[in-house]
């Protein structure tokens, strides 16, 4: 088996498969390394009842459309089974159960360690996505045993909540999901912590329909690394303060949501508080506090303060032939989404070719030709 390639792709989501998608455009030589079995696996472990936040007239990759109407918002299970037809359809070279948990430059290149053995490479794109260690904040432990604690990577569905009233703590995309759904299936349920704005109507009204090429139009235009306005907002993104799209502070309030604009400070007598000094006897506690992103194991990476590689537009900023996708705001509003996966990768992809063509690894020819 090869082992050796011109580059490595490490993550086989969106991105990842997006990226493969313009490298086989461009000639190049590569191989796709997905630490899941499965292709899609990540989207199969999130919640049920999760939906995307664009239809799927929006969350096709580059060569393929998201099956079914095009105003119909996919669950998780629809999209990774997307991505597993995408794989075949395109016939892209990767290989599952291969996870990686090291790299390093070696020579003029790098070297590539996994659960399956060592590979090689000249140019390496991080695909994996930064958001690889859930977040709790410490003081969690503090909390009575009798408090059911999960984070929201570990939710499924609501019958994982224990019986009586649920405390969902961080008030963001999954935070406002998953108070919806607990407060549907009869919890009384606060959801603390303060949202980073909401959009004026709900993307899944009429009046979000009708919007929608608006909306678009201006994450993919205006909302860039290009534009004051684009600048200020990444970093509030990329700490996870994307504005509320589904469910918003008054959707909430109907369904009976309890909101307090406080975030969780500790525990008094077991039961969690809040910094507006409140405390609630609840009987489960989901932790909607997000990821932290973790870089450590991309030697060569330099990492800024805020934990994300210092790069632009994916391109490491001090190491030649190491690249990221799946930043958030990595260079739009769209990059937080499915319909930015592919002008990010190809974007990528393009730089990678051009470097190999300048090596003479194959004909500048081969990387015009593709565009």
């Amino acid at each position: 088996m090869n082992r050796s390639f011109e580059t490595v792709v490490i993550g086989g989501g969106q991105t990842g498969l997006s990226a493969g998608h313009h490298l086989a455009k461009r000639g190049v030589d590569f191989v796709i390394l997905e630490g899941r079995q499965r292709i899609g696996d990540i989207w199969r472990s999130r919640w049920e009842s999760l939906k995307l936040y664009s239809p799927a007239r929006h969350d096709g990759l580059p060569g393929m459309k998201f099956p079914g109407r095009g105003g119909h918002f996919p669950t998780g299970g629809e999209m990774a089974d997307y991505l597993e037809s995408y794989a075949d359809r395109q016939q892209l070279p990767v290989r599952t159960g291969v996870r990686v948990t090291r790299v390093h430059a070696d020579g003029d290149g790098f070297a590539i360690e996994t659960s399956d053995g060592r590979y090689d490479a000249r140019q390496v794109i991080v695909a994996s996505g930064g958001f690889r260690d859930p977040y709790v904040p410490a003081a969690s432990a503090e909390l009575a045993p009798s408090i059911r604690q999960l984070h929201s990577s570990e939710y499924l569905r609501p019958d994982q909540l224990a019986d009586g009233p649920v405390l969902v703590v961080g008030l963001s995309h999954s935070g406002a999901d998953i108070a919806h759904e607990a407060a549907q299936h009869g919890h009384r349920t606060i959801l603390s912590g303060r949202a980073f704005g909401q959009l004026p109507f709900s993307i899944e009204s009429r009046r979000g329909a009708l919007a929608l090429p608006l909306m678009r139009f201006l994450a993919w235009n205006v909302l860039t690394l290009k534009t004051p306005i684009g600048r200020k907002m990444a970093p509030k993104v990329r700490n996870g303060g994307g504005p509320l799209l589904r469910y918003r502070r008054q959707d909430l309030v109907a369904d009976g949501v309890e909101l307090r604009d406080a975030r969780f400070t500790g525990a008094r007598d077991g039961l969690p508080m809040l910094a507006d000094g409140s405390v609630h006897d609840v009987a489960t506690v989901v932790w909607c506090t997000g990821f932290r992103p973790d870089y450590s194991w991309v030697e060569p990476a330099t990492v800024g303060e805020d934990g994300w590689p210092i790069q632009f537009r994916g391109v490491a900023s001090d190491v030649s032939g190491l690249y990221f996708l799946g930043i958030p705001f990595q260079y739009s509003f769209t990059s937080m989404l499915v319909l930015g996966a592919g002008r990010d990768a190809a974007y990528v992809a393009e730089q990678v070719a051009r470097r190999a063509a300048a090596r003479g690894e194959f004909p500048t020819a081969a990387v015009a030709g593709a565009r």
